[in-house]
């Protein structure tokens, strides 16, 4: 029988036990960020390199003290990147912050209303950033055709919208998500659109390695109950995908045995 404790996955060769991926935005403060992040079981924990504090202003809070690298291991993302320059200046930026840390996540966004990603410049992002040794786990639409070409240029792990950023939307479209993870030889994480527990639970029973959230954390009433709520939604999620669902069935079936009962 399949065991959660040894169900891993691994990004750029490094393995992780949980598969609830947080941010650390939109919090009251420091303490409740440390709290929920802690509550939710995260091992990697992504950080706006652009909103953020991370070192590059010395006398201001650094985040980095609330969650140390000892114990997380930091995304480094491009958040608020309109463009690809940007978005690969950022990245170069957060490496020179974090002593040469190679692991990043690239979001290129097109549309300030929608904040849905600008994918030709996500891939001229992606192609720069892997050419200079990046490990790139890449925020990109639910197009199964760019989800693959981005895995050909050598991003680390594809990570397809579920509904706009932000928007609590959950999954709009479960059959793009099942077609990229069909064709998929590298990890794919659901990364936005993520509103409560139920909605992390099928992107994890549809197969997913992962789900990347913020807000639907952070923008809960009580953020750190939230972040409880979403690390048993993946562990549930993940059970029922390792269990094999029953078919669904249009009529009913009768849960016990008719055969041989004496009427």
């Amino acid at each position: 029988m399949p065991s959660l404790n040894k169900d891993t996955f691994s990004v750029a060769g490094q393995e992780f036990h949980s598969r609830l991926l947080v941010g650390t935005g939109k919090y009251k403060d420091l303490d409740e960020t440390r709290t929920a992040i802690e509550t939710s079981g995260a091992e990697i924990v992504t950080i706006a390199v652009r909103r953020t504090n991370i070192g590059q202003h010395r006398n201001e809070p650094n985040i980095l003290e609330a969650l140390p690298p000892e114990r997380y291991t930091i995304l480094p993302n491009t958040a608020g990147c309109y463009d690809a320059p940007t978005a690969v200046r950022t990245c170069k930026l957060a490496r020179e912050l974090l002593d040469g840390h190679s692991l990043v996540k690239l979001e290129v966004l097109g549309d300030e209303k929608t904040l849905f990603p600008d994918t030709v410049a996500t891939i001229k992002a992606a192609e720069e950033l892997v050419k200079d040794g990046f490990d790139v786990m890449v925020y990109t639409s639910d197009d199964p055709i760019i989800a693959r070409e981005l895995e050909k240029i050598g991003c680390v792990a594809v990570m397809p919208l579920a509904a706009p950023i932000g928007s609590g939307l959950g999954i709009r479209n479960k059959l793009n998500l099942l077609t990229i993870i069909e064709n998929a030889d590298v990890p794919i994480l659901v990364d936005a659109g993520v509103g409560t527990a139920s909605d992390a639970a099928v992107a994890m029973e549809l197969g997913c390695d992962g789900v990347l959230m913020n807000t639907a954390i952070a923008a809960a009433r009580n953020p750190v109950l939230m972040a409880s709520a979403m690390r048993k939604a993946i562990e549930a999620g993940r059970e029922a995908y390792l269990a094999g669902r029953m078919p669904a069935k249009r009529f009913a079936s009768a849960s016990s045995p008719v055969d041989g009962l004496f009427f």
